[in-house]
């Protein structure tokens, strides 16, 4: 174990039309604080995860936690950004400050506000995480990027149609139990099987329910070292980790394989002495519901090409053997980019306390974190376990 999570909060996703960056990233940062119980002095380090990337116009953006508490002056604090696992890179980096004796205790916040763009501008910013040497003139920003692996994916193993519209139905149905997410409505299999005016193609084979949701939003959480959280009222323990990351250029590997996203699950599986059979849960980067089917098979679920296996047989269902999103992923929670992998972490820790609501899964005591950047560039995961 490395060190642990001991407090928490989230704040809904969605549209926060009137709302700066400044006042998310405030409203998370004192709610953790206060969830931890402790006062802004006992912070020794402050990281933020904040992609934005021209989404608003207000850069510079570490130090605005600060405007939290006046006892946070004077506190290391940093901004971290890598794509779409922005909110990940700020945690990790925490934990390594913990690790490395630098601090005891750290505050983390993730925090986007993407909503200030219009639908063409935010095409634009998220495209900036692909290689624009070679992918520049891909139509549609990330979403066409998703498109072609997609395309690519059934040309190499069949229509999964089905699995997709499958993934898209079942997150959207987990993500009715959560109070934060920013669409909460179940779709049903039908209305994501079928194109429809309200579900019309987006790219390739990609439907609009095949496609995370833009949206705003932030979540903070507060790490301390093993012997400091053991005197705290609730501790979610870190039992393994691992970043790894791709060449940025689709052109230099199988895009298919997902491999950094393998590589990432084998290290920090290892390191925690675990096995994927040992996880109660994982919670999944489904920017794209293409992304969830090959996700399976890096995380070791199903063999390659065989990922649909694990959704139309009911595997990564709530009450299956290995839950995946139920939280209703990014697909039915949203993909405020900078604040993603926080959530994911802050949604993954309730869980294995046995404090999801109605989004709890049944006796879960160990799950697993992934959280992606770019097309499968970045890729961390966390196991978490619940040591008080």
């Amino acid at each position: 174990m490395t060190a642990c999570i001991v407090g928490w909060h989230h704040l809904p996703f969605g549209k926060h039309e009137g709302r700066s960056v400044e006042s998310l990233v405030v409203e998370a940062a004192q709610g953790a604080l206060s969830d931890a119980g402790l006062e802004a002095s006992a912070i020794d380090e402050i990281w933020l995860g904040h992609f934005n990337g021209g989404f608003v116009e207000q850069d510079f953006t570490a130090s605005l936690v600060l405007q939290a508490d006046p006892a946070l002056r004077f506190k290391r604090a940093t901004r971290v950004e890598n794509a779409c696992a922005t909110g990940s890179a700020a945690v990790h980096a925490g934990l390594r400050s913990i690790l490395a004796k630098e601090a005891r205790i750290v505050l983390v916040v993730g925090v986007e506000k993407m909503t200030e763009l219009d639908n063409a501008g935010i095409a634009r910013t998220l495209l900036r995480a692909s290689y624009l040497e070679e992918e520049r003139g891909i139509e549609g920003g990330f979403v066409g990027v998703f498109g072609r692996i997609a395309q690519r994916y059934f040309q190499r193993y069949g229509d999964q149609s089905d699995a997709l519209a499958l993934i898209a139905a079942k997150n959207h149905a987990n993500g009715c139990a959560n109070p934060w997410a920013q669409m909460r409505k179940d779709l049903g299999f039908d209305f994501c099987r079928n194109v429809s005016d309200k579900n019309p193609i987006v790219s390739g084979p990609l439907k609009r329910t095949d496609c995370s949701l833009v949206s705003d939003g932030a979540a903070a959480l507060v790490l301390a070292d093993i012997e400091t959280a053991l005197s705290m009222p609730k501790a979610v323990a870190f039992r393994g980790f691992a970043q790894v990351s791709d060449f940025l250029p689709m052109s230099r590997r199988d895009i298919l394989l997902f491999e950094g996203c393998e590589e990432a699950w084998k290290r920090a599986l290892e390191r925690a002495r675990l096995t994927l059979d040992d996880l109660d849960l994982v919670e999944t980067h489904d920017c794209f519901t293409i992304a969830e089917l090959i996700e399976y098979e890096a995380m070791g679920l199903a063999p390659r090409g065989q990922g649909a296996k694990a959704i139309l047989e009911g595997w990564t269902r709530k009450d299956g053997k290995l839950p995946v999103n139920p939280s209703g992923g990014l697909k039915a929670k949203g993909h405020p980019i900078g604040a993603t992998g926080v959530s994911m972490h802050v949604l993954t820790a309730m869980q294995v306390r046995g404090e999801a609501g109605a989004m709890q899964v049944d006796g879960a005591e160990v799950a697993g974190v992934y959280n992606m950047g770019g097309a499968c560039v970045a890729s961390y995961v966390s196991i978490l376990e619940a040591i008080r």
